[in-house]
């Protein structure tokens, strides 16, 4: 119907009327917009008009003066003028921010403080108030303002100069406006009677700034000055800002709940008790005068109200609570006195709620605490720098004053002398008189009165008080070697203590202890906290004396007292073992940890130098028919755990038979014992002579330890070239095994040292051997094969080298400096000296390093990373001295004893070896220290040629071994025929090979063994001649005397006691 051209036209007409409907909406949303800026812009001209109309009173008034300036007494304006334009102000600042808001409310309270300091009462700004028409409106503005300036507080820098005169300026509001004492309205003759209401006047104003939040700005105001290395107080500021917090609390007659928002926001501001002691006296004498402590610790006493406050606080917060705490109560001792068991319980709470933000270890959230080690909370940055105040604060804990109220005063059966009131200073500089006052102590132990009811209240405070000190070791991780100083050394604590557990149950005599552990469904009985803290202080303490305090000055305890220590102990872990309570809740595991501790420490030392009579660290129960069931069976846990960690209650004998046992079941499993299917497999090596340790190292040094532990037969080449002939005793590896040893452990070939009374250890200059510590290897695995066929051999080891051979050195317990004597004299007495002396030891110039004199080249070593810039003082010399004596003793030659071990080991397994001490593993290695018995030793002889026990030659040997030899030589003559003068562990019947005598007729490079014509001969005792000229001679190799048959007894005496004491006849058959 319509052409082509004319749709054309008709959809340029529609886009053309589009496009101005779009310009007309265009145009007309562009009006709206130029009204509605013209609106919002005539808006805020407006309001700034009107602000500026508001405001113009307040600035016209401010104008007079500089804004940092007073106020003149002439340009204070009324104070209902005054009023009026404070009202606009705050009216327009709470609809909107004004501009310079800061300066204005500064000005403000620079005005109000200068009317309230005039004599003109009519410009005084308390007077508004004073009329009925104004009063609420007053009380309302005063508020405000009030708490402008607690807001204010909180953004104040008190290092900045500037800032430090608007917190004294706000300050000086908060202390104005929260008591009428400065008020000079109430000084107008006739004015008392506006007291009482004034008063209710400034409660309303405190309780509605407490409920705003004015403790919380407090807070953070003496954080931003406190919280420092250096706090920036000045003593007016300090005594403002604790006036301000006090006042309420104390009006309200300290209730409970501003009780809760004062310990929550004022007392855990980090060292707030220091700061105000030394900064502000006269507030401590008003803490001290309300008696504070006495109410904190009643409301922390009550559960409810610590779990409501342990909600509110963390970790650190708490740990500052505490500090603060413990510095009010040092300073307040008298209340302490009267409230210990309530001071315990509160901080073992404290203590507790800090141990749970604490971790074993790092995690990705965690971070480092200086006194709680690994802080899993996020921490306030700000408490880092005081952290150094709250760590001096807590350590007034286990300080002299409150350790004697605390400690002392609880244990009333205890001397009540003159150590009790013993200052820090005699403490610290009079080591000797306190030394002797314990030993005065200790010596009254015997016969104590005994009867104390755990129900009694002495026993229950003096269990509160240890396990408050038991809660500050487990909590204080970074601070547990401070603790245990304080502990150790303060006021006699530990023979007191000992004293105080003696006394305790209706028999007394440690009893109670025994019987905690019968206790089955019941949880531990608190009385452990004291045992706990026993061990966990005597622990310490006994590691850091030397044997002259601990034998000769008898500190802690005189020697019979440590027998009755050490038997309680010992019957007491024991029980705890085989009862199965080592490990049941977290206290019997701590229980155990600290008494296994601490007997094992005194069982070592016993073990080195003896104060316990014999026998008395067996235990009879072990004889008894279960235990004798679990300790022989494998797989028995009671029985692992009483072999690997109390050996030593089972005799010495029974402990080398299950070795021996258990090194026999090993040779069945891996078949090197023959029987009728199995012939076991044996290595051969060939060895010469003139190159014995060579080429024992060549063909046994990369021998596995599984061969190493089958049968080895030896192939001898003489210096000729020519193979040797043995005695098919299998004697001749015993030989090798014995000349190898000899000649590694001979201290001129360097690989090993002796010290001054002649005990081997490891040369620390064995580096000048080629591959010497491959070679410390061999040598652990020819001692280990000794040990594995129970070949004695008489090499002695220093004390403290057999101490590393059973990895005690990494124990808990280990003390390197108790064997430094045997070692290197000179340097244990230039420690003792260093550790007695009483002077500054910085005077010394000593440092934590090292000097030593390696092949004519001096060698610094560092015994702490930055050791030779680290200065020793008194405070880490006790550090210093343990750090060398490890370093000479165990570090020096670490490498050459983890590779002995590494061989050693690799035969003798390290399980097996800790069933014994370190003179029980000498004993192993060397044979038994007890003298020959011939008895036993004739039971177990074998006889050749013809010789047999009723034989005449053999009844005189053992008669002149018997009755005309003495120890000595009878010693002598053990080792003229094994090698060694000590006998076998277990007796002769365990020799190997078995001590033998045959009768010989010729001399030995003609002796071709036994003939059926010589056995004839020795048997009917028939010779061929007497043999007179002839010496006794032995092989040790295969432990056989070879005797000649003597015509008279006296012959054999003369020839025997010259062949034993020329070392005459060490040869091979």
């Amino acid at each position: 119907m319509f052409k082509q051209s004319d749709l054309s036209k008709k959809g340029e007409l529609l886009d053309k009327a589009k496009a101005a409907r779009e310009d007309r909406a265009f145009a007309k949303k562009k009006a709206e917009a130029v009204v509605r800026i013209q609106a919002l812009v005539r808006g805020f001209i407006n309001r700034r008009r009107f602000q500026h109309l508001m405001l113009h009173d307040l600035e016209a008034i401010f104008s007079v003066c500089s804004p940092e300036q007073s106020f003149p007494k002439d340009a204070l304006q009324p104070g209902l003028v005054f009023f009026a334009a404070v009202q606009k102000f705050l009216f327009i600042h709470k609809k909107q921010k004004i501009k310079h808001e800061k300066k204005i409310v500064e000005q403000i309270c620079r005005h109000i403080l200068a009317s309230m300091e005039s004599l003109d009462s009519k410009v005084w700004y308390i007077a508004v108030a004073l009329s009925k028409d104004h009063v609420m409106g007053w009380i309302r503005q005063i508020k405000e303002i009030l708490w402008l300036a607690c807001q204010h507080l909180k953004e104040l820098k008190p290092e900045n100069p500037s800032d430090v005169k608007l917190i004294s300026l706000y300050l000086t509001m908060l202390v104005t406006f929260t008591d009428t004492v400065t008020w000079k309205i109430l000084k107008v003759p006739g004015a008392e009677g506006l007291k009482p209401s004034l008063n209710q006047l400034c409660a309303n104003i405190m309780g509605h700034l407490i409920t705003k939040g004015l403790y919380l700005a407090l807070k953070e105001l003496m954080l931003n000055g406190l919280a420092r290395a250096k706090p920036s107080f000045s003593k007016p500021v300090l005594s403002a800002i604790f006036t301000v917090a006090w006042r309420p609390f104390v009006s309200s007659n300290f209730s409970s709940h501003l009780t809760h928002v004062f310990i929550q926001y004022i007392f855990t501001v980090p060292a707030l008790v220091v700061q105000l002691n030394k900064t502000a006296p006269e507030s401590m004498d008003v803490l001290k005068k309300h008696k504070l402590l006495v109410h904190f610790l009643k409301f922390l006493d009550d559960l409810r109200n610590s779990h409501n406050l342990f909600i509110a606080l963390d970790g650190n917060y708490s740990l500052c609570l505490v500090g603060n705490l413990v510095h009010l109560a040092h300073i307040d001792n008298e209340c302490l006195g009267g409230h210990t068991a309530e001071f315990s319980r509160v901080i073992s709470g404290l203590l507790s709620h800090c141990q749970s933000f604490t971790g074993k270890q790092k995690q990705s959230a965690s971070q480092w605490h200086p006194v709680l080690g690994w802080f899993s909370h996020p921490a306030d940055k700000r408490l880092n720098e005081s952290m150094g105040f709250v760590t001096a604060q807590l350590k007034l804990l286990w300080g002299p004053s409150v350790l004697q109220t605390m400690v002392l005063l609880s244990l009333k059966g205890a001397p009540t002398d003159e150590s009790v009131t013993t200052s820090s200073h005699k403490m610290e500089t009079k080591g000797r008189t306190f030394f002797q006052k314990l030993k005065l102590s200790t010596s009254r132990l015997s016969g104590v009165r005994v009867g104390k009811s755990l129900e009694s209240p002495e026993v229950q405070i003096v269990c509160e008080v240890c396990g408050m000190y038991q809660a500050a070791l487990t909590t204080m991780k970074e601070l547990i070697r401070d603790i245990l100083t304080g502990l150790s050394y303060k006021d006699l604590l530990l023979p007191r203590l000992w004293r105080f557990m003696t006394e305790l149950g209706p028999q007394g005599g440690l009893q109670v202890f025994t019987e905690c552990l019968a206790l089955t469904n019941e949880a531990p009985p608190p009385v452990l906290s004291v045992l706990v803290l026993f061990c966990d202080v005597a622990s310490y303490l006994i590691a850091i004396l030397d044997d002259t305090e601990f034998y000769d000055q008898q500190i802690p305890f005189h020697l019979e007292d440590l027998v009755s220590v050490t038997g309680f102990l010992n019957s007491f872990v024991f029980k705890m073992i085989i009862t199965s309570k080592t490990d049941i809740t977290p206290l019997h595991r701590t229980v155990y940890n600290s008494t296994y501790s601490l007997l094992m420490m005194l069982y070592d030392k016993d073990c080195r130098r003896p104060f316990a009579p014999p026998n008395h660290w067996l235990i009879r129960e072990v004889k008894s028919p279960p235990c004798r069931t679990f300790l022989e069976q494998d797989d028995s846990m009671e029985g692992m755990m009483i072999r690997q960690m109390v050996p030593h209650v089972i005799p010495h004998r029974d402990r080398v038979q299950y070795f021996r046992k258990r090194v026999t079941d090993e040779k069945k499993s891996l078949g090197y014992i023959s029987s009728e299917r199995i012939q076991p497999h044996s290595t051969v090596v060939t060895i010469h002579r003139s190159r014995l340790v060579e080429d024992g190292y060549q063909q046994l040094a990369y021998l596995s330890a599984q061969n190493l532990k089958g049968i080895i037969r030896v192939k001898f080449i003489n210096e000729q070239g020519l193979s040797e002939a043995g005695i098919d005793q299998d004697g001749v590896f015993k030989e090798f095994l014995e000349e190898t040893i000899s000649t590694v452990f001979n201290p001129s070939l360097n690989l090993f040292k002796t010290t001054s009374d002649h005990k081997l250890y490891p040369s620390p200059t064995s580096y000048i051997n080629e591959d010497h510590l491959t070679l410390f290897e061999f040598v652990g695995k020819m001692l280990g094969k000794a040990v594995y066929e129970g070949i004695v051999v008489e090499v002695p080891f220093a004390m403290f080298f057999l101490d590393q051979l059973l990895d005690r050195q990494h124990s808990a317990f280990y003390s390197p400096i108790d064997e430094l004597p045997s070692l290197d004299l000179e340097l244990y007495k230039n420690l003792t000296y260093v550790k007695h002396y009483d002077g500054d030891i910085s005077d010394l110039d000593l440092f934590f390093s090292y000097d030593e004199d390696c092949m004519g080249k001096i060698v610094t070593h560092d015994l702490l990373p930055g050791g030779k810039v680290m200065t020793v003082t008194n405070e880490n010399k006790i550090n210093y001295i343990h750090l060398m004596a490890h370093f000479r003793m165990c570090k020096q030659t670490k490498e050459q004893t983890k590779a002995f071990k590494r061989g050693f080991w690799s035969i003798i397994s390290p399980q097996w070896l800790q069933w014994f001490s370190g003179p029980e593993l000498q004993r192993l290695i060397s044979g038994d220290s007890s003298e020959l018995d011939l008895k036993d030793l004739k039971k177990n002889v074998q006889y050749y040629g013809g010789f047999h026990g009723s034989h005449r030659v053999i009844n005189w040997l053992f008669d002149v071994l018997q009755n005309d030899f003495n120890n000595k030589e009878r010693a002598q003559f053990l080792k003229f025929v094994t090698s060694c003068s000590k006998p076998p562990l277990l007796g002769f019947a365990h020799l190997e090979p078995p001590f033998s005598i045959r009768c010989v007729e010729v001399s030995d490079d003609q002796d071709t063994g036994d003939t059926v014509g010589s056995v004839l001969r020795g048997f009917m005792r028939i010779q061929k001649k007497d043999p007179v000229g002839r010496l006794p001679t032995s092989s040790t190799c295969f432990n056989l005397l070879k005797l000649p048959n003597y015509q008279k007894k006296s012959t054999l005496r003369e020839k025997l006691r010259y062949s034993i004491t020329s070392n005459t006849g060490f040869e091979l058959s």
